[in-house]
């Protein structure tokens, strides 16, 4: 039975989820559209956000970079890390590829 899907599929393309692995920052992304609260900070991407996002380097990272795509903007707080999420009117947003 197995030797019937191979067959059949021989011939087609790579799904193209398959093929794009979503990065940290998009799954971040995706996330802060779903995200109801205007501002988020490092501990809420740890205890809410994606599991590939736990540790404090891949959050900085990920941040990072949708900082310098315009999705986060930086707020300046005492407690630590904090940013205001930017709404875009777009339906499926994606990290520009650098």
């Amino acid at each position: 039975m197995a030797d019937i899907f191979k067959r059949l599929g021989a011939g087609r393309p790579p799904s193209v989820e398959k093929a794009q692995a979503r990065s940290p920052a998009q799954k971040l992304l995706d996330w802060l559209q779903r995200w109801d609260k205007p501002t988020v900070r490092v501990r809420d991407i740890r205890i809410y956000g994606p599991g590939s996002l736990r540790n404090p380097k891949s959050v900085a990272d990920s941040t990072e970079v949708l900082v310098k795509n315009g999705w986060l903007t930086p707020v300046q707080t005492r407690q630590g890390h904090k940013w205001r999420v930017v709404r875009k009117p777009i339906a499926q947003p994606t990290i520009a590829a650098e």
